[in-house]
């Protein structure tokens, strides 16, 4: 496996440097094509008016969002033009989240950004907490403090659950490169700890079939104590450079609502981090 086309994902009103470095870097260390996306609707005002001067407030703002996804277009050519290879823009006046989900089926992999606030603009930017549920392809969310993709130490945030399982298969190709590699387990309240170590050891042996040296590692139960907090003690021990978790969520009252590692895992701004669901 490895990843033969990478996408990154665009956003109006955002730094795109780091996600854009980013991708590029992780196209060339494959030799992927790499294509460029991004999608903006016009926000209608708030107040209201109609007749021709609300055709023209219409004209006039969806103008503007064409020029803003130009200039993120330049600014994608820019990036691409001295990195060789193929690279590729797509855009439209769309919905952002609905517009790269549908491009997210010609892509291996999907770059984002770390920035997700908790009521973000659907008309301007597509949330990287859509774009990890809904996808059906691996998210790496770059914080904008990122200016590289440092593969010397990894983190595999391991859970016994199917998104775990298609992370860890979806990173494949970053883990081969990786100089270190730690598997490590956080147990719930009552799980037996043998039996996850039992787990992660099965892990830590399915990689090593594929070429992956991996070191197994399970936490000790803290009281009180959340497992985001635990999982960032355990990276910083290890000065991971990139953490590999499967994303879990659901709905409430069509509201998406992350897990709480999830959530912490999209937001937090040290880190890259992949993400299967």
């Amino acid at each position: 496996m490895t990843y033969a086309t990478v996408m990154v994902s665009l956003a109006l009103d955002q730094s795109n440097e780091a996600r854009l470095q980013v991708a590029g870097e992780l196209a060339e260390r494959f030799e992927a094509a790499m294509v460029g996306v991004a999608a903006a609707q016009f926000t209608p005002p708030l107040y209201f008016t109609d007749g021709a001067e609300a055709q023209r407030l219409i004209d006039e703002g969806e103008a503007s969002v064409r020029r803003r996804l130009a200039a993120l277009e330049a600014q994608f050519r820019a990036a691409t033009r001295n990195r060789g290879g193929h690279a590729e823009w797509r855009s439209a006046m769309d919905f952002p989240a609905r517009f790269v989900l549908a491009q997210a089926r010609c892509a291996d992999i999907v770059v984002s950004g770390g920035q997700s606030p908790a009521f973000s603009d659907a008309f301007a930017l597509a949330s990287p907490k859509d774009l990890v549920m809904q996808a059906g392809r691996p998210l790496l969310v770059v914080p904008d403090g990122a200016n590289w993709l440092d593969l010397r130490s990894v983190l595999v945030a391991w859970k016994d659950t199917p998104e775990a399982r298609r992370a860890v298969a979806d990173a494949l190709p970053m883990l081969r490169k990786a100089r270190d590699v730690t598997i490590a387990a956080i147990p719930e309240r009552d799980d037996e700890r043998s039996v996850v170590m039992a787990g992660v050891t099965d892990v830590a042996a399915w990689l090593a079939r594929h070429g992956v040296t991996a070191t197994a590692r399970v936490s000790e139960a803290v009281r009180n104590e959340p497992a985001a907090a635990q999982l960032e003690k355990i990276a910083g021990d290890v000065g991971a450079g990139l953490i590999v978790a499967g994303a879990y969520g659901h709905s409430r009252f069509r509201e998406l609502i992350l897990g709480g590692v999830t959530q912490y895992l999209v937001t937090q701004s040290a880190r890259c981090v992949l993400l299967s669901h």
